[in-house]
């Protein structure tokens, strides 16, 4: 046989249903909830790079305009004369006359120093104002390749254990192009400790541009301005990127222009994706971690070079995972819910035919065969179904009570087949008694025995009901025991004991004188002494038991054993007589009643008759027991 799948193994289609569309529904709404958190996940990574992508354009914007703004006062500083009158040696015509040039020559550096004092003057009125308005500007200066210098104010010193020219944002502005021509590229270093100045220490991000002579572009030396490092500090603190989040500043070369923990990442103590960011340029990236995933998002600005990154925390993104995760799984379990409910509804409604069919099937199983009963309320496959199962009831019935038909035909025929085996014989027996006293002389007993005959066979022949009651049964059975007895006479003695409760009771007719009619043939006929014969009608609860025993030899083990067994043909009369009695019996009341026999070599036969009793109630009292 072929292996029952998992969806048959249940009782009920309707379970099978219900379990099929659960295992559906669950699978649906897990991948629903996975696909759905996944998609709120990277939703909430897409716009959080999005907004940080926008917070980082928004600081590249604030630098450029700051550092447009920076650029403007060193293009107003160096775009003017006084730079470079301050930063000349003196006289750079030569001529042949030497007299004429020693007197050239000390007139013309005495316009000069005239000259230069007056450009210090006011290049010194200028830094002071713009420290005036700018507190973000820590230092403004002057740096000539010369040696000369002028830094905020007269009184202002170098630091002399630093050459200034070997510094890198010096170099580095030396190398920024011609102001001259338009090509200004203002060099910007990353934050660091301005040492230049004597006892003055600031952290600042310099602004370094060439001073270049116009006349010879001879680059005389370099225009700084140090801002403070809080400036713009403030450009990127300003910036939320949640409790956890910061921005920083990287230039082309990857130096820090500006991060919040700067002394931890010179101490090593903190890293940063630089390299990554760089070769990128622009967009956003995640970078898993031990303990936490960071989000880079970064973008290059074009006017400056620089590199503006936001640094987001991604557990700080999903600070709400959970909630969110719970709300999805609530959502799931209240879909479910309504999907559980909806496809019990559906799958009662599928299997409600099924259900009457089945209900149907268990009513003709009981033998209930009322085909107006089933009735299958569907228009499918269910109902064809329904609507043969009618018909195959229907056609069943017929047969059945065909059937039933024919078998109490049969038994009726059986039933008088029978009650002609026994009527011939008894009155074979009679007639023989009735021959032999009346070869006796006894005429008198002749009479009284022809008379008696001839009542028996009125009762027995006239009555052609089937079931008679005890009281008839006994009474035939005492004119059949009278004429015995006078057959007999003082070698066979009767008596007869009925409970009176049960004279009324039905049982079949001609039951108790064939089996008197066995024992006195086949038991007191051969008993030593004179014989006796007793009858006896009991209830007992349920069974109402008619015992006849004899005082004749017994019989035998074996053949008690085999005395209710079908004799075969031209076997013994008796035996034929109480195979047709237990016949009878089984084939009106049931298997479970008939005859049974006690017996034992010299201790007499008792046979009980067992018969239900129509009058017992299981809650009923044993009432009736003796």
């Amino acid at each position: 046989m072929k292996k029952r799948t998992w969806l048959l193994r249940f009782k009920s289609i309707r379970t099978s249903i219900l379990v099929s569309f659960s295992v559906l529904i669950i699978s649906a709404l897990l991948i629903f909830i996975a696909f759905s958190i996944n998609y709120t996940e990277d939703a909430v990574i897409e716009n959080s790079q999005d907004y940080a992508m926008q917070l980082v354009e928004q600081v590249n914007g604030n630098l450029d305009t700051y550092i447009d703004y920076m650029g403007n006062i060193a293009y107003m500083i160096i775009g003017n004369q006084d730079a470079g009158i301050f930063l000349k040696d003196g006289y750079s015509e030569e001529t042949e006359d030497t007299d004429q040039t020693e007197r050239l020559a000390g007139y013309e550096a005495q316009m000069y120093h005239s000259e230069a004092d007056n450009a210090k003057q006011r290049l010194t009125e200028q830094f002071q104002t713009i420290l005036d308005s700018r507190p973000d500007i820590s230092s403004i200066g002057i740096l000539g390749e010369n040696g000369k210098y002028l830094i905020n104010r007269d009184d202002v010193t170098l630091n002399e254990y630093v050459n200034y020219k070997e510094v890198d944002w010096y170099r580095n502005a030396l190398e920024g192009g011609d102001i001259l021509t338009g090509e200004v590229k203002a060099s910007i270093s990353p934050s660091h400790v301005q040492n230049i100045i004597k006892d003055s220490y600031p952290w600042v991000v310099t602004l370094s541009t060439p001073i270049v002579d116009r006349n010879t572009q001879e680059i005389l030396g370099v225009f700084f301005v140090d801002l403070n490092y809080s400036s713009i500090n403030s450009l990127g603190k300003n910036i939320s990127l949640g409790n956890r989040g910061y921005v920083f500043i990287l230039d082309d070369e990857a130096n820090i222009i500006y991060h919040p923990q700067q002394q931890l990442l010179y101490s090593g103590v903190k890293t940063e994706c630089i390299d990554e960011v760089l070769e990128a340029e622009n967009g956003s990236f995640v970078v898993k971690e031990k303990d936490d995933s960071k989000v880079y998002t970064f973008r290059r600005s074009e006017k400056t070079g620089w590199t503006a990154v936001g640094v987001s925390y991604l557990s700080e993104l999903m600070k709400n995972r959970e909630s969110m995760q719970n709300a999805y799984f609530l959502s799931g379990l209240i879909l479910f819910a309504a999907a559980i409910l909806l496809a019990s509804l559906i799958s009662r409604e599928i299997s409600r035919p099924l259900k009457q069919l089945q209900q149907s099937m268990k009513e003709v199983e009981k033998g209930n065969f009322d085909v107006e009963k089933i009735v299958i309320d569907a228009d499918n496959e269910i109902s064809d179904l329904g609507t043969t199962f009618r018909i195959m009831t229907e056609r069943i019935r017929k047969l059945m009570d065909e059937n039933v038909r024919e078998q109490k035909e049969k038994r009726k025929s059986e039933l008088n087949a029978l009650q002609s085996q026994i009527n011939p014989h008894f009155l074979y027996n009679t007639l023989d008694s009735i021959i032999w006293m009346a070869e006796s002389g006894k005429n008198q007993e002749v009479v009284l025995m022809t008379s008696s005959l001839a009542r028996l066979l009125r009762q027995s022949i006239s009555n052609e009901d089937e079931i008679v009651t005890i009281e008839q049964e006994i009474s035939y059975t005492k004119s059949y025991l009278t004429i015995q007895k006078m057959r007999y006479k003082d070698q066979l003695e009767f008596e007869i004991d009925v409970q009176p409760e049960s004279l009324h009771m039905p049982i079949v007719k001609l039951v108790i004188q064939p089996l008197v009619e066995n024992a006195i043939y086949h038991g007191i006929k051969y008993a030593r002494n004179k014989g006796m014969l007793m009858i006896s009608v009991r209830i007992r609860r349920e069974k109402l038991v008619i015992t006849i025993a004899d005082n004749g030899p017994g019989m035998e083990p074996e053949v008690v054993k085999h005395i209710l067994e079908k004799p075969d043909r031209g076997g013994k009369t008796g035996k034929v007589g109480v195979y047709n009695v237990h016949n009878r019996l089984q084939l009106y009341y049931g298997s479970q009643y008939g005859l049974s026999y006690e017996s034992a070599p010299g201790a007499g036969t008792m046979v009980f008759v067992t018969i239900p009793n129509p009058e017992w109630k299981e809650a009923e009292d044993e009432t009736f027991i003796q």
